[in-house]
């Protein structure tokens, strides 16, 4: 049995989603803590509401980033995670915090990476002109955005999409694709080879959606 801990910023519906997969199709895992950097996390709430132990790292308590990663490292260690996943968890994490969970900890962005790191990717996919737009699930590494891709999810970019309606498309496919990542990492479906992230059973790891 697997421990998981899932870092958040805000409402969580891809913790939600990790949760709630993971409770219908009984992984060999459990949800050990949601823990955030904001004690108005709404999805701590929902956490607590299915009898997850829940702690709060408030970022702003601390002089600098290496001294609120620390704690927070040391907050997560205390529930022995062999998973740390990051659900829209909105702090950019130091290199030493990266290192300590490095190989056992997963991120997703919403674009088809290495396309657009960073910040409003779906309205600079628009503006670019792409005719696919995603989200991505990979292993974290010290540079933003980066890492071993475990799973990505493309959609079409519509003529009429604007920011919101492609943001809400891949949304749907991010909670399709996340839990899936992580029930492979729990069930050691996954190899690692260089940079390449492949499934011990070749089932694929692209998802094409609507």
């Amino acid at each position: 049995m697997k421990n998981i801990v899932i870092l958040i910023s805000g409402r969580g519906s891809n913790m939600e989603a990790i949760v709630d997969t993971c409770a219908s199709e009984q992984w060999p895992a459990r949800i050990a803590a949601v823990i955030s950097n904001k004690a108005s996390a709404g999805g701590l709430q929902f956490a607590a509401s299915r009898g997850i132990p829940t702690a709060v790292v408030d970022h702003k308590a601390f002089d600098t980033r290496e001294a609120f990663d620390a704690e927070l490292a040391r907050v997560i260690d205390g529930y022995q995670p062999d998973l740390v996943v990051l659900a829209g968890f909105m702090r950019i994490l130091t290199e030493g915090f990266v290192r300590h969970f490095e190989g056992r900890m997963l991120n997703i962005h919403p674009s088809l990476l290495p396309a657009f790191p960073g910040l409003h990717t779906h309205q600079r996919a628009i503006e670019a002109g792409c005719k696919l737009a995603g989200a991505t699930v990979h292993f974290v590494t010290p540079d933003l955005d980066h890492g071993p891709i475990v799973a990505q999810a493309a959609v079409p970019v519509l003529a009429n999409d604007t920011e919101t309606s492609l943001s809400a498309r891949v949304l749907k496919q991010e909670h399709v694709i996340y839990p899936r990542a992580v029930r492979w990492f729990v069930e050691d479906a996954l190899t690692l080879d260089q940079n390449r992230v492949m499934h011990k059973q070749g089932t694929t790891q692209l998802l094409i959606g609507d």
